[in-house]
C-alpha cells in the first residue's frame, strides 16, 4: 500500500470550504505577513466552526506538519481567543481566507487588533512600572560594577518597553520576529522607527547606560502626556538615576 501523502494547505482549504459547518478560515503567521515567508514557513490556519454544527473535520484537531498547522475551534471560543493572551497579535494581523458570517470574522479580528481604552490604560500603567523597575536595576547594577546583571536587566527592560509603547497606541505588541515588519508598516505615533530600532539593538547588545537614560527621557515624556505620571512619580528620587545627564540628552537623536 503506498504511503499516504501529507495533507496540503490547498487541499484542506478546499475540504473545509465544502463543509457548511465551517464559518471561517483564518490564516496567521508568516503567510499573513507580506515578505516574511521562507522555505521553512508552514501554514497556520484557524478553522472556525459554527457553535452547534456537527462535522467530521474535528478529526483534524491537533493536526501539525511542516506544511500545515491547524487549530479547530468553535465560534464562541474564537471570539475569546487571545483576549487577552499570546495569540492576540497573531490574530490581529491574520488574513481572512473564508468568512461565511457577512464580515463578522473580519470584525472579530479587527477587535483583537485594537485594545479598548480602559484595557490599554491599565496595561500601560503596569508595563511602565515594569520597564522603570528593570531600567532602574540595570543602571544601579552598572553603577555598582555588576556588568552582567546590568546587561541582563537592560535586556529585560526592552520587553516591558515594547509592551508599553504598543499599549500606549492601543495595539498588541508584535512578536519579536515581526517587530521590524510591524513598525515599517504601522509606525508608533511620535517615534522615529529607525531611531527606536537602533536604540533597541544597541541596548540589547551592550546595555549602554547613557542610551537607556536618553531613551527613558522620551518614554517619560510620552507616558506623562498619556496620563501615566502617577506611576512615574511613585519612583520618587529614584527617577534621577533613570534620567539622562545633560550631556547625554541627545544620545539617540
Amino acid at each position: 500500500m503506498p504511503a499516504q501523502q501529507p495533507l496540503t494547505y490547498d487541499a484542506f482549504v478546499e475540504l473545509a470550504t465544502a463543509d457548511p459547518a465551517v464559518v471561517g478560515l483564518v490564516l496567521k503567521g508568516s503567510h499573513a505577513h507580506d515578505d516574511m515567508i521562507t522555505e521553512h514557513s508552514d501554514h497556520d490556519l484557524y478553522v472556525v466552526l459554527a457553535d452547534s454544527a456537527a462535522t467530521d473535520l474535528t478529526r483534524f484537531t491537533g493536526h501539525r506538519t511542516p506544511e500545515l498547522d491547524l487549530v479547530i475551534i468553535r465560534l464562541a471560543e474564537f471570539r475569546a481567543a487571545g483576549m487577552p493572551g499570546f495569540e492576540r497579535y497573531a490574530l490581529a494581523r491574520a488574513r481572512v481566507v473564508l468568512d461565511r458570517l457577512d464580515g463578522d470574522i473580519a470584525r472579530i479580528l479587527a477587535a483583537k487588533a485594537r485594545l479598548d481604552a480602559d484595557e490599554a490604560f491599565r496595561d500601560a500603567d503596569e508595563w511602565l512600572d515594569a520597564y522603570a523597575n528593570s531600567l532602574y536595576r540595570s543602571v544601579k547594577n552598572d553603577r555598582d560594577g555588576h556588568v552582567l546583571a546590568a546587561r541582563l536587566d537592560a535586556a529585560d527592560s526592552l520587553r516591558f518597553l515594547l509592551e508599553l509603547l504598543f499599549a500606549l497606541d492601543r495595539r498588541p505588541r508584535p512578536y519579536n520576529k515581526y517587530l521590524e515588519w510591524e513598525l515599517a508598516r504601522y509606525p508608533l505615533p511620535g517615534w522615529d522607527t529607525g531611531m527606536l530600532l537602533d536604540a533597541l539593538d544597541r541596548i540589547s547588545r551592550t546595555g549602554e547606560v547613557s542610551l537607556q537614560q536618553s531613551l527613558f527621557a522620551q518614554v517619560e515624556a510620552a507616558a506623562r502626556t498619556a496620563g501615566h505620571g502617577a506611576v512615574l512619580d511613585a519612583w520618587g528620587e529614584d527617577l534621577d538615576l533613570m534620567r539622562p545627564r545633560r550631556a547625554n540628552v541627545d544620545a539617540i537623536t
